[in-house]
């Protein structure tokens, strides 16, 4: 069986050269929320001189936090102006905390139970409701990453929260010659894929976001099977093998999980934040990933 792994890059790791080397790794991913030194042409010429496929995973119409927010009483400052129905519920650390929406301001939100510990910026949030309307899609930061990457002949990218075919060509218009993967995350994500499937860039399964977007919890899998059916060569991207950065030995829900990814059909899988910032944890997770794939035909 031939697995792949995309592996997230932290821009300055010093362990990459090693990591680049693995027979699983078949790129790395740069997020764009991570802080530069530099800017982002320096840290794009340092990952592509690694040697594998650089993929820039932009952020799009996705809703993060812009600045610290500290309970007791709080605002939220969100990426986007959004418009939505309230109250409404809002998710934090992927649909564990839930917080209650008293009103929306543009892009502020202001809450009628502030949450119980400081929501930090770059923190993701989710409002699952059929009234949310996100003004805008890429933020300025994607447009600073899509003009280095120009100015560097750099052309792959990521683009978060795909809902609609102008998401995917308001990048092209910036990147005449993008190569895109879509991130799909949401239930608008899934209706996008029923009507156009593949056609505008190759799917990612974003399985942290489309957890909490799929509403109750058991609907992951049949958005899962949807999304490698529409796309047979399919991404899986999100909460795999993230014990590994808590304990040294993975549990046996983390195994199961990659094993039941690999029997849907998942032949790439895209390895996030929380198991990349160690090298242990990295070299540990697709040591993991080819030993529970090698076990498949």
């Amino acid at each position: 069986m031939k697995v792949q792994a995309i592996v997230t890059a932290p821009p300055y790791a010093p362990f990459l050269d090693e990591v680049a080397e693995h027979p699983l790794v078949s790129g790395f991913r740069l997020n764009t929320v991570m802080p530069l030194r530099a800017g982002p042409k320096e840290a794009l010429n340092h990952l592509r001189a690694l040697g594998q496929p650089l993929w820039v995973d932009l952020k799009g119409r996705q809703l993060r936090v812009i600045e610290a927010a500290i309970p007791p009483y709080t605002e939220v400052l969100l990426s986007h102006p959004i418009r939505v129905k309230t109250p409404v519920d809002a998710y934090f650390s992927d649909g564990t905390e839930c917080v209650r929406v008293a009103a929306v301001d543009g892009n502020r939100l202001i809450l009628e139970n502030g949450p119980r510990r400081l929501i930090g910026p770059g923190e993701s949030i989710n409002i699952v409701h059929p009234s949310l309307e996100i003004d805008g899609t890429l933020t300025e930061t994607d447009r600073a990453y899509l003009s280095a990457m120009r100015d560097l002949d750099l052309k792959r990218v990521m683009l978060s929260y795909v809902e609609s075919p102008r998401d995917v060509e308001e990048v092209q218009q910036l990147l005449p010659e993008v190569e895109c993967m879509l991130k799909i995350e949401t239930q608008r994500g899934l209706s996008y894929i029923r009507q156009h499937g593949n056609s505008q860039g190759r799917l990612i399964a974003g399985r942290g976001d489309l957890y909490v977007e799929v509403l109750r919890p058991h609907k992951i899998v049949g958005a899962l099977q949807e999304i490698i059916i529409q796309d047979p060569e399919a991404v899986v991207a999100s909460r795999i093998f993230d014990s590994l950065a808590y304990h040294p030995v993975p549990s046996s829900a983390d195994i199961g999980d990659a094993a039941f990814l690999l029997s849907l059909g998942y032949r790439t899988f895209l390895l996030g934040d929380a198991i990349c910032l160690q090298r242990d944890t990295i070299l540990e997770a697709l040591n993991l990933l080819e030993a529970i794939s090698g076990q498949f035909p």
